[in-house]
């Protein structure tokens, strides 16, 4: 039996970049999901619900296919770190993650319409950040620009000399695609990335 077309729910560079690592074909297809919080909805529940929302939107579309859906919610005490966009809430956020410990949490959903079947997972990060004075934020944003990155830090790349410490047991799911769990649930799905 062949194996089911594999769609990357996402608009994410990052995240395509990650699923390549597994050498397996397939396509990209943005999901157009809202992606705005419900009052009082906890980070965890908003990560699963909006990866479990983007595979669902793009398996309703190609019922045939495997369609994996990730979202990453940041979270700082009990506020939620976006992605900040300009250099002044990039700046205002590395401000206020120095010396802090910040969760990433990452889900993802991996859907088939034709089944009404979705399998997820929640892979939490924690990052502990270092001290840092403000002329070395300005050098770093400078230098990597991470202005599409929750807490405004690109670990795997040069955000990696602002942490002090990471506590996760898969570091891609920092990245945004958490690839161990990914494997797994392909292989419950019946796609064995080896086989």
């Amino acid at each position: 039996m062949a194996a089911p077309r594999l769609i990357l729910a996402s608009t994410s560079p990052y995240r395509r970049e990650l699923l390549a690592r597994l050498r397996l074909a397939f396509d990209v297809v943005s999901p157009w999901v809202d992606e705005a919080p419900r009052s009082g909805e906890p980070p965890e529940a908003l990560a699963l619900r909006l990866a479990v929302a983007k595979a669902e939107a793009v398996a309703a579309r190609f019922p045939d296919a495997l369609v994996i859906g990730s979202d990453q919610v940041a979270v700082l005490g009990d506020r939620i770190l976006d992605k900040p966009l300009t250099h002044a809430n990039a700046v205002a956020q590395l401000r206020a993650v120095r010396g802090a410990q910040v969760r990433f949490l990452t889900a993802v959903a991996v859907a088939r319409g034709a089944e009404r079947a979705t399998r997820t997972r929640l892979v939490p990060c924690e990052v502990e950040f270092r001290q840092f004075p403000d002329d070395a934020i300005e050098r770093y944003l400078r230098a990597e620009q991470p202005y599409d990155c929750a807490a405004a830090a690109k670990i795997e790349g040069l955000g990696i000399v602002l942490v002090r410490r990471l506590n996760g047991e898969d570091p891609t799911a920092l990245i945004g695609l958490p690839l161990i769990a990914v494997v797994e649930l392909l292989a419950e799905s019946g796609c064995d990335v080896l086989g």
